[in-house]
């Protein structure tokens, strides 16, 4: 089950239509009034030409800077789009260790559809890693899920660079695996904590 797939460039830089065409007229009045004020004020017409460019510029780095710290899932994807195969599939493992639970890499022959084991039993975690350029189907759900007993795993997840069809999400809510892709991936780390937490002892 494991593919690796070449790599798609992307561009994750979306926005609103028309909003550079809307912009740019006021940031060229800026310049220019700034650009007049340092004159004004006695610097030459280079430093002048200087001040006027780097306040034309000044706002769009802002608001560039802003955006791309308040969409962390679009770089995790661009990141992980980049990636072979078994890159996302070690990137996943990493980010599981960095949750401060152990992960064993199953072989690629005998895995039983499972490509790790995340955590401690009784609370063991199937992962099933899908580097994929196309959204991926029900059947990466059915693999996990078939899996997971025989690799002694009470929970499920399959996590993909891309997304899910509605097929595989029906299917995942059906027997409870956790579906992580895309946008999600910010959130991978939060999500195996959460899912490898021992459970709540029940009072009697």
């Amino acid at each position: 089950h494991r593919r690796v797939i070449s790599h798609r460039s992307r561009s994750c830089g979306a926005g609103v239509p028309g909003w550079g065409l809307m912009i740019r007229p006021l940031l060229l009045v800026l310049g220019v009034a700034a650009a007049a004020t340092v004159y004004l004020a006695g610097a030459s017409p280079l430093w002048s030409v200087a001040a006027g460019l780097l306040a034309m510029a000044a706002p769009s780095f802002l608001i560039a800077t802003v955006g791309g710290a308040a969409t962390p899932g679009h770089r995790e994807r661009d990141r992980a789009d980049a990636m072979s195969g078994t890159e996302f599939e070690d990137y996943v493992a990493h980010i599981a260790r960095s949750a401060g639970v152990p992960v064993i890499m199953t072989s690629i022959s005998g895995d039983w559809g499972v490509d790790l084991i995340v955590g401690h039993r009784p609370n063991r975690l199937a992962v099933q890693c899908k580097r994929y350029s196309r959204p991926v189907g029900a059947s990466a759900v059915q693999e996990v899920v078939a899996g997971a007993a025989m690799q002694d795993c009470t929970r499920t997840m399959v996590v993909t660079n891309h997304e899910f069809t509605p097929a595989a999400r029906k299917l995942a809510e059906r027997h409870g695996c956790e579906l992580v892709g895309g946008a999600e991936l910010a959130a991978l780390r939060a999500t195996i904590s959460r899912l490898t937490r021992p459970s709540e002892p029940t009072s009697t």
